[in-house]
């Protein structure tokens, strides 16, 4: 997809984040390079098989980052893409990032990960941590339209407790665009929200076949930045002040 990974549909919508941060992730890194001559320092929280840097491999300036990456590793890390030229860090954040030294990277990128936390300041305060003085956060999450999301953290998992619901959802967190932007700013106040992005308004169904298409994902993303709390997940950027 994006021309990063295999498959039927090139423009598919649920990795659509992935592009819109490689594209970020390889302009700061040209910018930074520019300013200083040095690379990149990225985090990766959350890593998983190293998805992202596939996608940020495809822009110029991707080759100034120098990648670390956190991660449960219940598998280990050689399924981790170009494993060795990571430095790895086996943590779970629900204890925060303790192996790692205060105000240590340029950017550090958690996508899809807070929602799966039971307890999740910590893990927010802990990512503003680690980065550098005017260094950027770049943290995703699913999203619910204003209201629902109290009803997706409260009602759902009661109903499916009753009804025993076997749906592997793996998400025990629920937010709005607004309510998550807050937990931000009071978890992490000594950051500045600089954008937020929306992703997937409608996705996948009898609509799938349009992720074949350009122009279906250049809409979704044209809408997503204007009103991205009606979307399933957003993006947020964010600066550490100087």
């Amino acid at each position: 997809m994006f021309g990063a990974q295999d498959g039927d549909l090139p423009y598919k919508l649920r990795q659509a984040r992935y592009n819109e941060i490689a594209q970020n992730l390889s302009y700061f890194a040209w910018r930074h390079h520019q300013d200083s001559a040095n690379r990149l320092n990225l985090l990766d929280v959350g890593v998983n098989d190293g998805i992202l840097r596939r996608y940020t491999e495809l822009y110029p300036g991707s080759e100034y980052i120098q990648y670390n990456a956190a991660d449960l590793y219940t598998d280990g890390t050689s399924h981790v893409y170009l494993s060795t030229d990571w430095t790895h860090y086996t943590i779970d954040l629900h204890r925060g990032l303790p192996e790692i030294p205060s105000e240590a990277y340029d950017v550090v990128v958690c996508e899809q990960v807070l929602e799966h936390l039971h307890q999740y300041s910590l893990a927010m305060s802990e990512l503003s941590r680690v980065i550098k003085p005017g260094g950027v956060l770049v943290v995703g999450v699913p999203i619910f339209p204003e209201g629902l999301h109290w009803i997706r953290k409260h009602i759902i998992p009661k109903t499916d407790k009753i009804f025993r619901s076997k749906k592997i959802i793996g998400h025990v967190q629920a937010w709005s665009k607004r309510t998550f932007l807050n937990d931000l700013r009071q978890h992490c106040p000594d950051l500045t929200i600089e954008a937020c992005y929306g992703f997937r308004i409608i996705s996948g169904g009898i609509l799938r076949p349009l992720e074949r298409c350009r122009w279906w994902w250049q809409w979704n993303r044209f809408v997503g930045q204007w009103l991205p709390g009606l979307c399933i997940e957003i993006q947020v950027v964010a600066r550490k002040k100087k």
